[in-house]
């Protein structure tokens, strides 16, 4: 099992980001299940002020390319990520239109 870590910041407004988490406290069933579908065992979001933090827990065949390619041709994903883009915005260092940037492991016990 392969495991990632990832980071996202949110809009700096106090209303957007309780939207944001009450959103996280009910997803969408069919979000769930393309997270699940793609090989994603385990997935969590943490949040310091408005920075996000999420690690996940995939197969050993999980990849992020066809994760990608099934999330483009899902009209509910592409609906739920439209609607977070509300809330979210790019890491200062992030490219054009991406959204979660992969962290590097620097340390570990």
């Amino acid at each position: 099992m392969k495991k990632y870590a990832l980071a996202l910041d949110l809009k700096d407004d106090e209303n957007l980001i309780r939207q944001y988490e009450e959103y996280h406290q009910q997803v969408w069933p069919e979000i769930l299940e393309s997270i699940t579908a793609s090989g994603i065992q385990n997935m969590e979001i943490y949040r310091t002020g408005n920075r996000l933090f999420m690690t996940m827990e995939v197969t050993d065949d999980f990849s992020f390319e066809a994760k990608a390619a099934a999330d483009e041709v899902n009209p509910k994903v592409q609906e739920w990520e439209k609607l977070m883009w509300d809330y979210q915005q790019a890491l200062p260092n992030a490219k054009p239109g991406e959204k979660w940037i992969l962290m590097d492991k620097i340390f570990s016990l």
